[in-house]
């Protein structure tokens, strides 16, 4: 997993998989990174092939961090099974999702 920072933005990528037995060190890791003056987080998931109950979990996670801090998560580029997990679960009306 990659982070970098950009403006008021935490950008993370080459996540490969949000599952349970990672999406706590998945949370933890994004959380400890978000230094003061960070607001957003923008996550790539076009390598990230899998996403369980527990890896949505993380994510709301993180947004209920971004808005406490008046920001937003965005997500970028889910490979079609994810799109299909965050539709189905209704996450695309949480999250900002962009594709292209």
């Amino acid at each position: 997993m990659k982070m970098q920072i950009q403006g008021d933005t935490l950008q993370v990528s080459d996540v490969p998989e949000l599952g349970a037995p990672d999406s706590n060190d998945f949370r933890d890791q994004v959380r400890t990174s978000m230094v003061n003056g960070l607001r957003n987080i923008q996550i790539d998931l076009s390598k990230t092939l899998f996403v369980d109950s527990c890896g949505l979990g993380a994510l709301v996670a993180l947004h209920k961090t971004a808005c406490s801090r008046q920001g937003m998560v965005r997500l970028l580029n889910p490979v079609p099974s994810v799109q299909q997990i965050l539709e189905l679960t209704r996450m695309h009306r949480i999250f900002e999702i962009v594709n292209g």
